[in-house]
């Protein structure tokens, strides 16, 4: 059991990178507790401290300036894992102005009236928020139907959110919104039911890598690529774009309007998602700041290595709108196939297509299920261009070959794991999964299932073959299995409508 958590953690990345975290106390929060209420508490921290909030219901409507921890010694703020500790309300659950060193983690946002959580620069752009960790936090059912976002995040630098849930926006808003942040990850979290946007990067926002997330109805745009600013609002002030040098790698975009939107953009990079039935196009490219004396027309986008599959909802494949520089994108070695039109020629794109593979049954475990791995006789398997950056990972975790497969998910066996025998394709499925889990019965392996938080919610043991999964709520977990020849990790979504 020890190995298989040592396994999990590994995976999803439980330290705050950099730093080396030692508490100095735990201030405890809630009622009976020695701090009623968050904000209390927060005047009182120091670097290095722990604030817990107790198991239950905290009332939003909190605003919290400077809290600030060090380099080697980060302030935590943190519920009980799987406890259920909910900040419910307020006008935003939680405004945090110039913060710096802080982590954020098992919590849940629900039912806010401006923002989920809000985090800035207080308007000083020279001295930005800075060094924020996000994990396994929920920000859901925003009671609020405009311009509300999830969480809003202006003037931030060098952040990480992962392991998240972000689901049921406002119509309006975006699950994540960015407005002049730089140096970012967002990773490995689910985005449900979202209504502009799931992320949004705008306002000089630059250097983010959005990587190995699932979009489930991810809103008119899944990613904003982009948006349109007002320029006194653009950090740094005077960048001639709406973001630059963001990477999208190795996510899963189920429906969506559009899930890609380039918009006033430079240096864009799509690599190795796997797109599956979007409502009407599977990309933009435009321009929403018209004054292109000020704002360099949107330009330089890639879209490489992607496997998409389209049916007759498609409306064209590219929507492009004036005032853009759409010759210049790159496009290239991207899998393309159409469930309804066998004879499709292929789709409409911004400029010629470098080596597509156009009308070519990708081979997957199970479309049906959604299950998006690819079978060993698939034509995607290391059928891509040699990926530009070492560090990316598929959707997994697990390296992508040279040359890679196309999609969001490796195919091919990575011979310089020794330790480990990766299959070619899902052990367990379908991916997502509804109410019943099943193992490949060619595969006599047990397994055992986990959450986020890292705790056991399930064994699987290899003498079943299916297991009902109908009492586990909505989000990703992660299967650890093995047995005497095979060591195996893969992420499970759960997902109800």
């Amino acid at each position: 059991m020890l190995k298989h958590k040592l396994i999990l953690y590994c995976l999803i990345g439980l330290s705050a990178p950099g730093t080396s975290l030692q508490a100095q106390q735990t201030l405890e929060i809630g009622v009976g507790k020695p701090y009623a209420t968050l904000e209390q508490a927060a005047q009182a921290a120091q670097p290095g401290d722990t604030l817990l909030l107790s198991p239950g219901v905290h009332s939003g409507g909190m605003y919290i300036e400077n809290l600030q921890g060090l380099p080697q010694s980060w302030i935590v703020i943190r519920g009980k894992p799987g406890a259920g500790t909910t900040i419910l309300g307020g006008t935003n659950a939680i405004q945090f102005t110039d913060p710096a060193y802080l982590i954020i983690e098992e919590l849940t946002f629900r039912e806010q009236t401006g923002n989920g959580v809000n985090i800035d620069d207080g308007g000083s752009y020279a001295t930005p928020a800075h060094d924020i960790l996000i994990r396994h936090c929920v920000f859901e059912d925003m009671n609020a139907s405009g311009n509300n976002d999830l969480l809003k995040l202006s003037g931030l630098d060098s952040f990480n959110i992962q392991s998240c849930t972000f689901r049921n926006g406002a119509a309006g808003g975006s699950g994540i919104d960015m407005v002049g942040c730089h140096k970012g990850r967002i990773h490995s979290n689910l985005f449900q039911n979202l209504g502009s946007n799931s992320i949004q990067a705008k306002g000089g926002t630059r250097y983010i890598t959005m990587i190995q997330n699932t979009f489930l109805d991810g809103g008119q745009r899944s990613l904003n690529l982009g948006g349109s600013t007002g320029a006194p609002y653009f950090r740094p002030l005077g960048a001639d774009y709406e973001a630059a040098d963001l990477n999208v790698v190795a996510n899963i975009f189920i429906g969506s309007e559009a899930p890609i939107a380039y918009v006033g953009s430079q240096h864009v990079r799509v690599w190795n998602n796997t797109i599956y039935r979007p409502d009407k196009w599977v990309m933009r490219i435009l321009q929403e700041s018209s004054d292109t004396s000020f704002y360099k027309a949107v330009a330089d986008g890639e879209f490489v290595n992607n496997l998409v599959i389209v049916d007759n909802g498609l409306a064209i494949a590219t929507n492009i709108g004036p005032n853009t520089n759409a010759a210049s994108f790159l496009v290239a070695r991207n899998l393309w196939y159409h469930l309804d039109q066998p004879n499709w020629t292929g789709p409409y794109l911004p400029s010629p297509e470098i080596e597509g593979l156009v009308q070519i049954d990708p081979e997957v475990v199970d479309l049906a299920m959604q299950n998006f791995y690819l079978t060993s006789m698939s034509p995607a398997i290391q059928a891509g261009w040699t990926i530009p950056d070492p560090t990316w990972t598929d959707h997994d975790y697990q390296p992508y070959l040279d040359p890679p497969s196309i999609g969001a998910i490796e195919g091919g066996i990575n011979t310089s794991f020794q330790d480990w025998q990766l299959p070619q394709r899902a052990l367990f499925y379908p991916n997502p999964a509804v109410d019943q889990l099943y193992r490949d019965p060619e595969t006599n392996i047990s397994a055992v299932l986990f959450d986020l938080s890292g705790q056991e919610v399930m064994a699987l043991p290899s003498s079943e073959n299916s297991w009902d999964i109908s009492q586990l709520a909505n989000g990703i977990y992660f299967i650890s299995a093995q047995n005497q020849s095979v060591q195996h990790s893969e992420s499970l979504l759960i997902f109800r409508k």
